[in-house]
């Protein structure tokens, strides 16, 4: 007996979506991220008005719970952790120093958000090779490298993000630097960091619209991405509004650059409340 015919959907190289029809009838279903996140494939059987969801394994389902619960909860953390560094930073409550502190303990749980978010996806559930609508699991990874999958593309400049912002984080706690230095050591990592998130974002849309613009208001995985985009969003609002002036030494606008890394940073941590009902 032959492979069952797929189709697959997605953008570009990026395959999102496969749709088959395994040997007992019917048809399957495997979307992205919902294996991924949630560790099911929709199977709709032969002659059933209605489909139900195969589930992976209870070893994937306890793998996939954990790691879910880790990410959500340090980007929840991080998230009011950026938040909090900038109401101090906006309300003159703490020295330069202190906003430094707080945002750089923010930078760690995010960058513990990103690292569990590439581990989701490399130890994610696969759909079997021969069709029968079932995920599999494979055994326990760190690391993987799998640039023509478009969910640990996401995930992985996602993470380099944190590490970029990890840099800029750093080089704030440094002093006596010129505009210039601040500039190239503070700035330019923060509007890198900013645009990496973006990126990630958007490659989270395609996994999750399959490649065309989308709105899915009855989709908690839509939801999270919407609002973490919108979280990377005003974070480059903020950082363009962090630059310093050589002239004057002075930010271009310091209340836009502290309330757009508070709005941002609570959007990543409302973001993290809503991935935490987003398990298997």
């Amino acid at each position: 007996m032959g492979q069952p015919e797929k189709r697959a959907d997605g953008a570009g190289p990026f395959t999102t979506r496969l749709t088959w029809h395994p040997p007992g009838g019917g048809t399957a279903i495997w979307e992205s991220r919902l294996a991924r996140r949630r560790g099911l494939i929709a199977v709709h059987p032969r002659g059933a008005a209605t489909a139900h969801h195969t589930s992976a394994d209870t070893t994937a389902v306890a793998r996939l719970r954990s790691l879910n619960a880790i990410a959500a909860t340090a980007f929840i953390i991080g998230g009011a952790l950026f938040a909090a560094g900038a109401a101090v930073a906006q309300f003159g409550s703490g020295d330069a120093t202190t906003c430094a502190s707080i945002y750089f303990a923010g930078g760690l749980f995010f960058n513990i958000g990103g690292y569990v978010s590439l581990l989701q996806v490399i130890n994610a559930p696969r759909p079997v090779s021969g069709g029968e609508g079932a995920l599999v699991t494979r055994r326990w990874r760190w690391w993987s490298y799998e640039p023509k999958h478009v969910d640990w593309l996401s995930a992985f400049v996602l993470f380099a993000g944190t590490l970029v912002f990890a840099v800029n984080l750093l080089d704030s706690f440094l002093q006596g630097l010129t505009a210039q230095q601040i500039n190239r050591l503070v700035w330019s990592p923060d509007v890198i960091g900013c645009v990496l998130f973006l990126i990630s974002g958007h490659l989270a849309f395609v996994e999750i619209c399959h490649g065309r613009p989308c709105i899915r208001q009855r989709s908690l995985g839509w939801w999270i991405v919407a609002v973490n985009q919108s979280g990377s969003v005003l974070f480059l609002v903020s950082a363009f509004a962090a630059y310093t002036r050589p002239a004057t030494g002075s930010l271009i606008n310091a209340d836009i650059a502290n309330w757009g890394t508070l709005t941002g940073a609570l959007c990543f941590s409302l973001g993290g409340i809503l991935q935490h009902a987003e398990h298997p």
